[in-house]
């Protein structure tokens, strides 16, 4: 596999300097006068050699490697080199002084929906990631993410930290195009889906499917599994792609005391989050190190990015904008993007003022790898390399741009929106800012310019009318695939008209309410008899349903999810309701699960499973293990 660039340059040099060589290696009468000189004679065979030398590696030269790191909840203005006053982030600055920077460059206002559109190209809306728990942060199967075309093109794959996009076959990293993962589960370290009692520190992830324990701080156990991958496929034929992605800075707030001590004058809560941040910094210096020393950076296309705005940032520094996380503002969307490929003739420090977005990722790095977009596929966005190579390419079009915060069930038109070109933001369909003159977003404008509003809401109603008969595309986690059986659901995934308990705290304090109880949305793949085993705890503990459970260890910072104690529910019976039947079952107050087995036919179905104690006080079974027999 090759890019064309270099093989063009080597090509080139090579022919040059062997048809110079064989001009002179095989001289006419006039030259061989020329080659009674030694040194003549000696130097011009070894330049034949060399030119063929330079060809046969112009043939075999590879495409670039990809490193896309992508941290959590870490905002435009977390970064020293973008003004923060508080914030040190030395290797991040330099990254940023290299790099290609795209300054006005959008992404969703929440994690799971960014990460479905930097995978595919695709509008969050259309992937089916609109919020990040109630089964609507798994990626939809019929999406193909940019690993699995890497893959298909010749590339090595991994992906190492949050993955966010489904924790259950087919949505997994390794069902999506990567061949080696270490992933914690959910979206952050210590929530519902993650391995039990996982608080930053030490525990257990699994690779490549598997519960694996490690030792130290989680981002620092990524980028090292990220470095032993590259390391084992440095010296081969693939170029390859590392999708790493930490859960830092991302609450709960916990950081290596080494890093969160220069911030211990900014209260404990900010000063673990910009602690995750210096330690990610360190890790982006280690990592960026490691690829110079085994000359892997010149064809290493590197690129630093974050999903969503800053979490708790804001409080210190915002670059003035408006909104966080989670606002349809430009500070809940706009963020960092530093890309650097020095072999590529990107690096050196420059800026792309253009508005650009998270849906465009994709088709540029299919179109700088010489990788061919599948015909099958139409992306939402587009190719940015005229504006990485021109900087503000004059004949770039004046594009329209769309994100939104659903966080809810079903998507509602219009809510948390944004709509966005180089100048303008039309905010929930209207308020209008000109973000040039309105940094802040202070000023609606909306009035004084009902074109600029109609245009924008025009674009808008089609790109809704486009999206919203996929809204009904459900997401089933599969039940009875030989890729995947047993099948371990948890309640982050429940489908719920209220939240769901989407950490390990909630599972403690035994969440009773009513919004609580959710069921899974399951597709039954095979015909057979299926066994379901319920449960309060998950079975790396294999604790009674009934019983509570004492706190866990604390870890420097915050308090750790599991750090309160388990409350105890008398639970009575246990109820299961799939295949067109509810099934109820008496358990004891030593049972750590109860279990069903029924026959199931083929198709899609709502799985619902509860506890009960003797007042009729419902619980929802947090934990379920489906197994085809």
């Amino acid at each position: 596999m090759v890019r064309l660039g270099s093989l063009v340059n080597s090509l080139g040099l090579g022919l040059v300097l062997a048809a110079v060589g064989r001009r002179f290696f095989f001289p006419e009468a006039k030259v061989r006068r020329l080659m009674t000189g030694t040194p003549m004679k000696k130097t011009l065979p070894l330049l034949f050699a060399i030119g063929l030398v330079t060809l046969v590696q112009g043939i075999q030269a590879k495409a670039p490697n990809i490193v896309l790191v992508i941290t959590d909840d870490q905002g435009y203005g977390d970064l020293a080199c973008h003004g923060n006053p508080v914030l040190k982030t030395p290797h991040l600055d330099q990254l940023h002084s290299q790099s290609v920077r795209l300054t006005d460059y959008h992404v969703a206002p929440t994690c799971a929906p960014t990460r479905s559109a930097l995978l595919t190209g695709h509008w969050t809306n259309r992937t089916g990631v609109w919020h990040t728990i109630m089964g609507r942060s798994m990626l939809r199967a019929n999406e193909t993410t940019v690993a699995t075309l890497l893959s298909r093109a010749g590339y090595a794959t991994g992906m190492f930290g949050k993955w966010h996009l489904g924790d259950n076959y087919p949505y997994r990293p390794e069902d999506r195009g990567f061949e080696e993962v270490l992933r914690h589960g959910g979206g952050g370290v210590g929530q519902t889906p993650d391995y039990w009692d996982n608080a930053y520190f030490d525990g257990s992830y699994w690779h490549n499917g598997v519960p694996e324990a490690v030792k130290g701080f989680c981002t620092d156990v990524f980028f090292d599994y990220a470095i032993d991958f590259i390391e084992s496929k440095k010296d081969g034929d693939q170029p390859f792609f590392v999708y790493l992605c930490t859960n830092a800075p991302h609450g709960p707030m916990h950081a290596p005391e080494d890093s969160s001590k220069p911030y211990l004058d900014q209260g404990t809560q900010l000063a673990n989050f910009f602690g995750m941040i210096a330690n990610i910094d360190d890790n982006v210096g280690r990592l960026r190190a490691y690829l110079r020393e085994n000359q892997l950076e010149d064809n290493t296309i590197f690129i630093f990015t974050t999903d969503n705005g800053s979490s708790s940032g804001d409080k210190v520094f915002n670059d003035g904008m408006r909104g966080k996380k989670g606002s349809e503002y430009d500070g809940g969307h706009r963020v960092p993007f530093f890309l650097r490929w020095p072999a590529g003739g990107l690096a050196g420090g420059r800026d792309v003022s253009m508005i650009t977005s998270y849906v465009d990722v994709v088709p540029t790095l299919l179109d700088l790898c010489q990788v061919p977009s599948p015909p099958a596929i139409r992306f939402d966005g587009v190719s940015l390399r005229p504006l990485l190579y021109q900087q503000d390419a004059v004949d770039w079009p004046d594009r329209v741009l769309v994100t939104d915060s659903q966080r809810v069930r079903d998507p509602i038109k219009w809510r948390k929106s944004s709509v966005m070109t180089d100048r303008y933001r039309l905010i929930n369909g209207v308020a209008l800012y000109d973000i040039k003159a309105d940094h802040g977003q202070e000023n609606d404008i909306a009035a004084q310019h009902p074109a600029v509003v109609k245009r924008l809401r025009d674009f808008y109603d089609e790109w809704w009318a486009e999206l919203e008969p996929t809204f009904s595309q459900t997401t089933e986690i599969y039940l009875g695939h030989p890729e995947a059986n047993p099948v371990r659901l948890t309640c982050h995934d429940w489908i719920a008209d209220g939240s769901t308990p989407w950490n390990q705290r909630a599972v403690r304090n035994a969440e009773r309410r009513p919004s609580n109880t959710g069921f899974w949305a399951v597709k039954i793949i095979e015909s057979g008899t299926y066994e379901v085993e319920l449960r309060r705890w998950p079975r790396e503990i294999d604790h009674p349903i009934t019983a509570g459970l004492p706190a866990g260890d604390p870890v420097p910072g915050a308090v750790a999810f599991r750090a309160v104690p388990g409350q105890s529910f008398a639970a009575s019976s246990a109820m299961l309701q799939l295949g067109g039947r509810t099934l109820e079952k008496p358990l004891d107050p030593d049972d750590a699960k109860v279990t069903f087995q029924l026959n199931l036919e083929p198709g899609t179905d709502e799985l619902w499973a509860k506890f009960k104690d003797a007042e009729g006080t419902e619980m929802g079974a947090f934990y379920a293990y489906v197994r085809k027999l």
